[in-house]
């Protein structure tokens, strides 16, 4: 059993900065019912319905360089582009709004 260690600092009203024992570990931001943590390996995007216990969250690793060649060749052999992301766009924006509302009131 090794020793762990993990800290977690707020840096602007929904902003936070993970720290463990390599360094930086991850960048979080959001509040309760939404919240895109960006780290090392890859994007974790988490949305909920505080006081409910429902949530959904979902992963998305970063590319390694192989992936991207590969994700490059293809986009050039293709016409049709691959079609973005809708969850994470959504999420963001519904972040985004929030922040405004919170920033407003």
């Amino acid at each position: 059993m090794g020793l762990n260690f993990r800290k977690s600092f707020k840096i602007a009203p929904g902003v936070r900065l993970n720290v463990g024992k390599k360094g930086i570990s991850s960048v979080s931001v959001g509040g309760k019912s939404a919240r895109v943590s960006v780290g090392k390996k890859g994007t974790r995007t988490t949305i909920s319905a505080p006081g409910t216990g429902l949530s959904y969250s979902s992963y998305k690793p970063h590319k390694s360089k192989v992936q991207k060649q590969t994700t490059q060749n293809n986009l050039m052999s293709s016409t049709n582009s691959s079609e973005p992301d809708w969850i994470v766009i959504g999420i963001v924006g519904f972040i985004i709004l929030m922040i405004f509302i919170w920033v407003i009131s």
